[in-house]
């Protein structure tokens, strides 16, 4: 990155400053580098001397008078050095440097953003994670297009990636869903039975039960709860769940591991690590019930753990199942919790820290609601209530590659707003047709090149030098930023951060475009254009892939 090249000259700038005794440099000092808001203020700025100064008790401008005038320059990376303000400097980057950025991105191709920043670190990403209770609504879309952008971001920048979904197969909702399901089967074959409000309420619930007359015929019309309830739970949930696997599928999302709530029951997790807890002093016994001890680790309560009946709580299998993934060797663990998970964030980051880790190494993400609109009316969502659109609803309808772009375009913590009629449209409105038509329009112009068969790919006579409109550099500076925005987002853990640069890249291509040919009958503008537009094309690509969409060469 030409950003690294600066960073690289800017510190063996400061290395001489010390060792000729110009100004002293704090151990551990890092140089920081920034994009002037104002274009005027060169290509990037640097405060080191305004860091510098009160170390060395002198003035800004002193600092950076004396580093300035040790800036060799014999590689010509600058067109300009300024010493602005107090004592920032500004710096114009030579045409020539940009125009290596091109080089770097045809030399890399579908490698080019990717890079060793995470190299070494195992994490693990656990998203969607929806009760098996009903199918996947337009709010866990939302979930598993973040989540599945994340690991894919994570995997670029060099951290080893797995993908898991959390099976909550074991408390009191796969058994609510078991009785819901049992009472339509008796209501399918004449029984005239009270369905209450607090059963699932939904259409799947009565085809469920319609399965399970099929299959059984009237054998458990008059059968007890004891008899009925783990047979109709453990079928509707795995049913639900196959439908689930296939959604995701469709969604493009797949899993590494789907982990069942169950077996951490079954294999006695649950119990070791509250006797683990009670051992360490974390839980105490009260009332006749146990409790965890977060307060002491910064939750806002204790929590009760195993309630004096002697059944556990959600809090036990969950403390369990981080244990569980540590003991798997993750270095990070990266949860995407629905945004009714907020409360719960903090007993779980105590929770991890009574196991013997660091508070960092839990990641919590929270993923808020979806709007979902149609003809500008918000439709309303109750998976209990059986009022929501499925996931399966929204792809069907808008197609899977609008459906992740447009989940991606906030923050994953911030409401967004989905207009199902905007994605269908085939406009500048709607912010994935958009980005992929600069991919499409731009494999036309290659199309066009091979067909009137113009040698534009002969790295002999290239000369880059024909790029010098302000539109043509802004764009290559815009490509040089990619690398940057691919780490950053995973450094915050912030995929949104990829579709709002491919759509300002998108804008920037299309401006140029329409105003600008790229086949022409200047042979040397046209080979040098068509290099800077194929270098967009890639970079749409690169960024389009590791967010699940497609990048079509014709639409």
């Amino acid at each position: 990155m030409i950003r690294d090249k600066i960073l690289e000259k800017l510190n063996r700038t400061l290395e001489q400053c010390g060792e000729r005794n110009l100004f002293q440099i704090p151990p551990g000092f890092e140089v920081q580098l920034e994009v002037p808001r104002v274009e005027a203020h060169g290509d990037f700025a640097t405060n080191l001397a305004l860091n510098l100064a009160k170390p060395n008790r002198c003035s800004p401008r002193d600092i950076a008078t004396s580093f300035v005038e040790q800036l060799a320059d014999g590689d010509g990376l600058f067109t300009g050095v300024e010493i602005a303000g107090p004592g920032f400097i500004n710096l114009v980057i030579s045409p020539a440097a940009w125009y290596e950025v091109l080089d770097e991105i045809h030399r890399l191709e579908h490698n080019y953003g990717r890079s060793e920043f995470g190299l070494g670190r195992y994490v693990q990403v656990e998203f969607v994670s929806a009760n098996p209770t009903g199918p996947l609504h337009v709010g866990h879309g939302r979930g598993a297009a973040v989540g599945d952008a994340l690991a894919s971001i994570l995997e670029a920048t060099g951290h080893r990636v797995e993908r898991e979904y959390y099976i909550n197969d074991a408390g009191t909702q796969i058994e609510t869903l078991g009785r819901s399901v049992f009472l339509r089967y008796q209501q399918l074959l004449g029984r005239q039975v009270e369905f209450p409000e607090t059963c699932y309420q939904g259409d799947y619930i009565q085809a469920l039960a319609k399965e399970m007359q099929e299959v059984h015929g009237d054998s458990h019309l008059n059968s007890s709860e004891e008899e009925f309830l783990p047979l109709f739970s453990d079928y509707a949930a795995k049913s639900i769940l196959e439908g689930i696997r296939k959604d995701l599928e469709d969604f493009g999302v797949h899993y590494d591991r789907w982990f069942s709530e169950k077996s951490l029951y079954e294999n006695g997790a649950v119990d070791r690590v509250i006797e683990t807890l009670k051992a360490s002093g974390n839980i105490y016994e009260k009332d006749g019930a146990f409790w965890f001890q977060s307060t002491a680790l910064g939750d806002e309560k204790d929590r009760v753990v195993v309630r004096a009946n002697g059944m556990t709580t959600y809090l036990a299998s969950d403390l369990a199942y981080h244990q569980d993934k540590y003991l798997r060797g993750f270095d990070l663990v990266i949860n995407l919790w629905g945004a009714d998970h907020h409360g719960y964030m903090e007993r779980m980051y105590a929770g991890v820290m009574a196991l013997g880790r660091k508070r960092e190494d839990l990641r919590l993400l929270l993923v808020q609601l979806v709007n979902l609109l149609r003809k500008g009316k918000q439709v309303t969502m109750s998976t209990r209530a059986g009022e929501f659109v499925t996931l399966k609803d929204v792809i069907d309808e808008v197609g899977r590659d609008a459906a992740r772009f447009i989940f991606l375009t906030r923050r994953s913590d911030s409401p967004l707003e989905f207009d199902l009629e905007l994605a269908k449209e085939k406009s500048a409105d709607n912010p994935v047709y958009y980005v992929q038509y600069a991919h499409a329009r731009i494999s036309s112009i290659i199309r066009m090149a091979k067909e009137q068969q113009l040698d534009l790919d002969n790295p002999e006579n290239l000369d880059l030098e024909h790029l010098n409109l302000p539109e043509e550099m802004a764009l290559i500076k815009q490509l040089s930023l990619y690398p940057e925005v691919v780490e950053n987002s995973a450094r915050f853990l912030e995929p949104h951060r990829l579709p709002y640069y491919l759509t300002e890249l998108a804008s920037a291509f299309h401006s140029y475009y329409k105003h600008h040919r790229i086949i022409q009958d200047d042979l040397g503008m046209a080979q040098a254009r068509y290099y800077l537009v194929k270098a967009i094309r890639l970079v749409v690509g690169n960024g389009l892939a590791l967010l699940g969409v497609s990048a079509p060469e014709q639409m």
